[in-house]
């Protein structure tokens, strides 16, 4: 079916007529098949980005269903605030909140396990205080939450995970984009380290096999990539403006990979400069050839 056809049989379902079982399922193919990978958006104002990249994906309610328990993982690692751009942007978080909740979701828990003090991390990064005030629990993680679960990856066989995590009915992540001295570059799949338990810095020694083990383990609804303000250098805490940059961006999707892989490229990289990225894509995890992904980009 061309476009053309699709616009029809739409105009008809508006003028309240049926469309046959059939077409239905036709049409739902089409739709899907135009809908991009990767949505990359930028803009002055956080909310206005973060809605519309949803908008261009479908819509939140393509991801958040009624009565839905949602667990959005942000980075709230550092005691720093936002303009450091140690952690994620408190107002694309708060944005994100909003939509599951204007979704009908029933509850809405964001949560880290931070590197720093819990208790100056959740405040400094501004975050706790706007997720609070639009009804979402932004509560400490309970190390009585923390299981051992089975993970049957290449470097990880079982590690202790946070069971929120896994209880939730849909998982939204929302990293920051920065640079990390380890890793090179923080995103996506580096961000489920914040799940992790237990002493996490041994994973150092295989750190892309472990990160690509963690994605393939944790299965989030939806990604967005918080890159209004990215650090450069000295990642990951940071902690001088002098290394952070201001891009005003979001970069949205289900594909971590695909993410990751576009996000390498704010820093001048591809996503096979990265090891975790390269082994996610090899490993089937997702695409990280940009060539191959349908992205739209809109400017607001």
């Amino acid at each position: 079916m061309d476009r053309r056809t699709f616009m029809k049989l739409a105009a008809l379902t508006g003028a309240g007529l049926s469309m046959p079982v059939g077409l239905h399922r036709i049409a739902d193919a089409v739709e899907a098949s135009t809908r991009p990978d990767l949505v990359v958006v930028h803009g002055a104002s956080p909310e206005r980005i973060v809605n519309t990249a949803l908008e261009a994906l479908g819509g939140i309610r393509k991801f958040i269903s009624r009565g839905d328990i949602v667990v959005i993982k942000p980075n709230i690692g550092w005691d720093r605030t936002p303009e450091q751009a140690g952690n994620t942007n408190p107002y694309v978080v708060a944005a994100v909140v909003k939509l599951c909740f204007e979704a009908g979701a029933r509850k809405v828990k964001v949560f880290d396990r931070p590197v720093n003090d819990p208790r100056r991390c959740y405040v400094q990064s501004g975050i706790a205080p706007m997720v609070s005030a639009l009804g979402a629990e932004a509560e400490y993680v309970d190390d009585r939450k923390f299981k051992e679960m089975t993970i049957q990856g290449h470097a990880l066989k079982t590690w202790p995970l946070y069971t929120d995590v896994f209880e939730a009915d849909k998982v939204i992540n929302i990293p920051i984009a920065k640079h990390h001295g380890l890793a090179k570059l923080t995103m996506s799949m580096k961000n489920w380290m914040g799940v992790m338990g237990g002493l996490r810095r041994q994973i150092h020694q295989k750190l892309d096999e472990s990160l690509v083990d963690l994605s393939t383990t944790i299965k989030p609804a939806l990604t967005i990539l918080d890159a209004v303000r990215v650090l450069t250098a000295n990642g990951p805490q940071g902690g001088s403006l002098d290394d952070v940059k201001k891009l005003d961006m979001v970069v949205a999707g289900v594909d971590q990979v695909a993410i990751d892989s576009y996000g390498a490229t704010l820093f001048g990289m591809t996503g096979s400069d990265l090891g975790y990225v390269k082994l996610g894509h090899d490993r089937g995890l997702g695409q990280m050839d940009l060539n191959r992904l349908r992205i739209r980009k809109i400017n607001i």
